[in-house]
């Protein structure tokens, strides 16, 4: 069987280079074989023996697959490479590449190491996480397989931290991350001054030798450092290569054809969004049918339009799975120029959309839909504060008044579908001009907002279920149901206070529900509340369907927010292959094609977990900085008295929210008096064993602010009624002045008991 023809595309005669050889592979439309390669550069005899010998060579080198016949561009692992662990599995090392940058941002392989046992074998320390080790590599049935050669040193590990210098001179780097309760010495300051955020690296192979400052970053407590601190530590990719902007600034000028949209300038469409948001994704619509339901049109950024697969755009976004929103600063996916201009919904501008039209009946139910690719014109961008002050005004138009009239039914077929209703609390931080902070509070929550996310959640069921019958593929959206073993411990917890969680039925979203509604007790049904969501399993995108089971729907997909998420834009690009809505091609060098790639056609599974893994990422670092935030916010107010709910209980002690506010703190089990208290994992309870006295989830709690640590985030409480000190953390080595010398306190450190023989 013939290949189809590779694209004419002229490429320079003669034995190609690496980066010439990896540029045809790309750019050619199938797995492109040695015969190909030689064939485009016109080798001929010794050459071609060179060029087999260069392939092999980068084969080894990862950078393309070992295939003889067909090669591919995958970022692949060399059979000689530096590897990182990640995890101890069954007793076992599991390491990834240290260096892993593929063009499509697919997640790292998982390979197990293989240490060398018996007694020939050289006695060497278990590996522990973070351990970098050079191994040799290889493919088997059941995965990759790993045998180290030399364990090596963690130079290139960047930590960060604040600089400080002790009375005899010598800096110490004070971590920022809450769980490094010690200072490190710092070996090479690197010109950096006390009091500044710094980055820094293992100074040696001894962790004797300390670090060496390798970028000052500034001001640690300065406007914009506590976002800054969290893009470091997590590694998010926030600056965008000329290549990638010089793009965007030719996608952004590609002029729309008109006559091959769908025209909706004329709709009073409106996008209903937060009072400071700079991009607007949607945009929606409704009129009564005549027949007691609604027409409505569901206007989504044409983002797919301007990002085709394969540019260098397309590249970047998928390295970064999505938008990244800290209080004062957005990471976007995409350049300004396209998420907050050209590709946003801003009133009174022609913009490219792609646009669901749903069918609503007098139930709330969607009987119809269809996509299109449309112009709008957005006939206004309202905050949802004011979207919902007209409305309970009564001074709403009457587009506003049939948006909420269409919720009100979608929120019927909502009601019956019975999705988990949790009442969780957000945390807003509010900033003035100069970056600092003017008010931090819990989100009020609003019908405006509960009218967007149904008509959201109605385009993205729509999105799924279109794409389903056409056989096309999908990225969904999955929840899946609480694991067994969860539903058992949460069963086991609710025991403990007279609740029974029977296992044998089938368990849905209106169970706990119901369970949460028969409580009448505030303080008891937050226990609850908080045990259901402990119960639950983690959101994630992947290409077989397992349902959402928060939302109770059977087909999920999401669809709305191509701006800001990558799995948006895979979502429009399969709608745009399977109801044949291609637009002219562009033309300035951008690819002409704006459907699924090839490879995302033919498996969706990698880039599903790489961006699932993105956006686990973005959210440990959006709640991270928000501790920061409410911890700088609330060190100006140690020592005062706060109501708080107790949230968590393990043995070292409890965490506590405060309420209204939402700051989680530790109060240590150190702190709770001299006796002993014994801890119950199934409860969730810490119990003096001579007082009897119980913290338990749920409890509210008088407890006054004894540490805010803005640079770590971190809280620590302690009770009202005395308890034990809490002990200052991160700080280096106390240094007194004896003789001509200054030397630190002799003898064993107080946290050491002597064990000494009897």
């Amino acid at each position: 069987m013939t290949k189809p023809p590779l694209r004419k595309l002229r490429f320079p005669q003669g034995l190609p280079s690496r980066q010439q050889v990896l540029d045809f592979i790309a750019q050619s439309e199938e797995p492109a074989g040695k015969r190909e390669i030689a064939r485009a550069f016109g080798l001929k005899g010794q050459e071609k023996i060179q060029l087999k010998a260069l392939l092999r060579d980068m084969a080894d080198e990862g950078l393309i697959d070992g295939n003889r016949t067909a090669f591919h561009r995958l970022g692949g692992v060399p059979r000689v490479t530096v590897l990182r662990v990640v995890e101890i599995e069954d007793g076992e090392p599991i390491a990834i590449p240290a260096t892993w940058q593929p063009d499509d941002a697919t997640p790292p392989p998982r390979l197990r190491l293989i240490e060398a046992r018996g007694k020939g074998a050289a006695r060497s320390p278990a590996l522990r996480p973070g351990d970098r080790v050079l191994a040799r590599t290889e493919e088997t049935g059941t995965g990759w397989i790993a045998h180290p050669m030399k364990k090596l040193a963690t130079e290139d590990e960047q930590v960060l931290g604040v600089v400080e210098v002790d009375a005899a001179g010598k800096g110490w780097l004070a971590p920022v991350d809450k769980r490094v309760r010690n200072a490190v010495p710092i070996a090479d300051l690197g010109g950096a001054e006390p009091g500044q955020l710094v980055l820094a690296e293992p100074a040696g192979r001894s962790p004797r030798a300390g670090v060496k400052v390798t970028a000052v970053l500034g001001d640690p407590l300065a406007p914009r450092a506590f976002s800054l601190i969290a893009i470091h530590k997590h590694g998010i990719p926030h600056v965008f290569a000329r290549e990638v902007l010089d793009e965007a600034q030719r996608a952004a000028a590609v002029a729309l054809a008109e006559d091959r949209r769908e025209d909706l300038r004329d709709l009073p469409i409106v996008a209903i969004d937060p009072s400071d948001a700079r991009d607007h994704d949607d945009a929606i619509w409704a009129e009564p049918d005549g027949e007691g339901g609604f027409r409505a049109v569901v206007a989504i950024a044409d983002v797919s339009f301007y990002v085709r697969p394969g540019s260098a755009l397309d590249r970047e976004a998928r390295k970064r799975g999505n938008s990244v929103y800290f209080p004062d600063r957005v990471v976007p996916m995409l350049p300004e120029v396209l998420s907050a201009d050209v590709c946003s919904l801003r009133s009174g501008a022609d913009r490219a959309a792609m646009a669901c039209h749903l069918a609503i009946d007098a139930h709330g139910r969607v009987k119809d839909f269809r996509f299109t690719r449309a112009l709008v014109r957005i006939a206004e961008v309202i905050a949802y504060e004011d979207a919902q002050a007209r409305i309970d005004d009564d001074r709403a138009e009457p587009y506003l008044r049939h948006l909420w009239d269409a919720w009100r039914l979608l929120a019927k077929a909502r009601d019956a579908r019975d999705p988990l209703e949790l009442e969780l609390p957000e945390q807003r931080v509010k900033l003035d001009e100069q970056g600092r902070i003017t008010e931090i509070a819990v989100r009020e929550r609003l019908d405006a907002h509960r009218v967007v996310e149904d008509f959201m959640i109605a385009a993205n069921v729509a999105a799924a279920k279109a794409l389903e019958s056409r056989t096309a593929p999908v990225v969904y959206r999955i929840h899946e149901p609480p694991s067994r073993e969860k539903l058992v411990a949460l069963k086991d917890y609710l025991a403990t206070f007279g609740k029974k969680l029977a296992l044998g039925q089938v368990i849905t979203p209106g169970l706990f529900n119901r369970m949460l509604k028969d409580i009448t007790d505030e303080a008891e049904k937050a226990l609850v509340m908080e045990a259901v969501l402990r119960s639950q399993t983690q959101a994630y995108y992947g290409p077989r369907n397992a349902g959402h089971f928060g939302l109770s729907l059977g087909s999920y997909a999401h669809f709305t927010s191509p701006i800001r998420r990558y799995s948006d834009l895979l979502i429009h690009r399969a709608l745009v292959d399977a109801f044949a809505l291609e637009q002219p091609a562009p033309g300035d060098g951008l690819p002409a094609h704006s459907g699924l790639a090839e490879r995302d056609r033919a498996d969706l599974s990698r880039i599903s977990e790489a961006i699932s893994a993105a956006e686990r990422r973005a959210m440990m670092a959006e709640r991270e900085t928000i501790d920061r935030y409410v911890a700088a916010w609330l060190s100006a107010r140690v020592g005062e008295v706060f109501t708080t709910r107790i949230t968590g209980v393990r043995s070292f002690g409890f965490f506590a929210t405060i309420v209204g506010l939402g700051g989680d703190g530790l109060v240590p089990v150190s702190t709770l008096g001299d006796e002993h208290f014994a801890y119950d994992e199934k409860a969730q309870v810490l119990e003096g064993i001579e007082s009897g006295v119980r913290y338990a989830i749920g409890q509210m709690q008088e407890l006054r602010l004894a540490e805010a640590n803005p640079l770590t985030g971190a809280l620590k409480f302690e009770l009202v009624d005395g308890g034990g000190r809490i002990e200052p953390r991160g700080r280096p080595v106390a240094l007194k002045k004896r003789g001509g010398h200054l030397v630190g306190r002799r003898g064993r450190p107080a946290n050491i008991r002597h064990q000494g023989r009897r």
